[in-house]
């Protein structure tokens, strides 16, 4: 057992943070914290780029209570099984050890959100302000893309589903996560993988803003997220790919806004000179 709560989660996720930060950025830790900070007092837009960001966190989470409000009963698991079969069961088997659950849940509750976190302190730091807005608008995409469609397309997750024959693992590692944990998570809020996507996306962006070791760094933590997904038996197949696809949309389309936002940024600072 490695999480008793979300206290435990929060803390782990502060130090994963501050190591993602600490490898990732070349100068002191705190010049990335301080240039954060300046660029909200900065750029306006930003600032509500990412206030914007933080509302529709806010929207997935109470998205759960608005779907349990509907009348809207449709369930597509069976129909996802039929198309899939056992295939997350016999992932399962073949990779199923105390330690690869460790690591898996590890990744999966902590690291993820640390992904999203470390990329704005890393951007604002190196003063790559493309890269910073576009984490924003990418996070603000995955969500607002997935949400219909967990109120239109409704998959459980594959362990609550008996024929599929999956255990949960997570729960070896955190025993409470159903108590704990999945009030933020809705049991039948699966396609497309939210964690699949924002991962992903989050190592696009980082490859491409040209940080080596960040872009190294996120690669292997998305990499390891996938993975989880399906050893700890929460995603389908068919919800990675839908994932996958949403990282590509979102992250091209966040960068093209950034980078336009950013041109019209300088044509006017340049007029106002």
């Amino acid at each position: 057992m490695l999480f008793h709560s979300m206290q435990t989660i929060s803390w782990f996720t502060l130090l994963v943070l501050i190591l993602f930060v600490l490898i990732s950025f070349f100068q002191n830790p705190w010049n990335a914290v301080v240039a954060l900070a300046g660029e909200f007092l900065r750029s306006k837009k930003f600032m509500w780029t990412f206030l914007f960001m933080i509302g529709v966190l806010l929207l997935n989470r109470y998205e759960l209570a608005w779907e349990d409000k509907l009348s809207y009963s449709a369930d597509f698991t069976p129909w996802i099984f039929q198309l899939e079969g056992h295939f997350v069961r016999q992932f399962q088997t073949l990779f199923h050890a105390p330690w690869v659950t460790g690591i898996t849940s590890f990744f999966y509750l902590i690291v993820f959100q640390s992904l999203i976190l470390a990329s704005l302190f890393i951007y604002a730091g190196e003063k790559r302000t493309v890269f910073l807005h576009a984490t924003c608008c990418a996070v603000i995409l995955n969500y607002l893309i997935a949400i219909p469609f967990y109120f239109l397309f409704p998959v459980n997750e594959v362990w609550s589903y008996p024929p599929s024959g999956v255990s949960f693992y997570m729960l070896e590692a955190f025993p409470e996560f159903e108590t704990v944990y999945r009030p933020l998570s809705g049991l039948n809020n699966c396609f497309p993988s939210l964690h699949t996507s924002i991962s992903v996306t989050m190592a696009i962006l980082a490859v491409r803003s040209g940080n080596r070791r960040w872009g190294f760094l996120a690669s292997i933590s998305a990499v390891i997220i996938v993975f989880s997904i399906f050893y700890l038996g929460i995603h389908w197949l068919t919800d990675m790919i839908g994932g996958l696809l949403l990282a590509g949309v979102s992250s091209t389309l966040a960068l093209k806004w950034a980078r336009r936002r950013n041109r019209s940024y300088d044509a006017r600072t340049l007029f106002s000179a």
